[in-house]
C-alpha cells in the first residue's frame, strides 16, 4: 500500500507563501484521489483541497480559493499544494491523504475523510508575524 510522506511545512510572517509536498512511498499516485486536509487546535478538520484524475475534478474550500493550488508533480509520485498569501487563520496541522477509489472531489462540502485510506504524517504550518 502506498505511504505518504510530507514535507514543506514551517513558519511563515502573513501573506508569506509555502508549499507543502507529499511523496507517495512504495509506489505512485497513478490516477488515485489526492486531498489535502488541514486541522487547528480545537476545530475540526477541515478539507482544503482535492484533485482526481478519474474524472478532473478540483476542490478548494471557499477559505483557499484564489491563494492555495494543488498540483500533480511530473513524476507522478508527488503532490503538492501551493500555498500564497498566507493568513493567520491558515494555521493549522496539514496532511494528505489518498483514495484508492478513485472518487470525484465534486463532493458537497468537500472531500470526505471517510474515503481516504493512507495518510500523511502530517505537516505544522503556522503564519504569525
Amino acid at each position: 500500500q502506498v505511504q505518504l510522506v510530507e514535507s514543506g511545512g514551517g513558519l511563515v510572517q502573513p501573506g508569506g507563501s509555502l508549499r507543502l509536498s507529499c511523496t507517495a512511498s512504495g509506489g505512485t499516485f497513478g490516477l488515485f484521489t489526492i486531498a489535502w486536509f488541514r486541522q487547528a487546535p480545537k476545530k475540526e478538520r477541515e478539507g482544503v483541497s482535492c484533485i482526481s484524475d478519474s474524472d478532473g475534478s478540483i476542490y478548494y474550500a471557499d477559505s483557499v480559493k484564489g491563494r492555495f493550488n494543488c498540483f500533480r508533480g511530473d513524476d507522478k509520485k508527488t503532490v503538492y499544494l501551493q500555498m500564497n498569501n498566507l493568513k493567520p487563520e491558515d494555521t493549522a496541522d496539514y496532511y494528505c491523504a489518498v483514495d484508492f477509489s478513485r472518487s470525484s472531489c465534486l463532493v458537497p462540502g468537500g472531500p470526505i475523510p471517510s474515503y481516504f485510506a493512507s495518510w500523511g504524517q502530517g505537516a505544522q504550518v503556522t503564519v504569525s508575524s
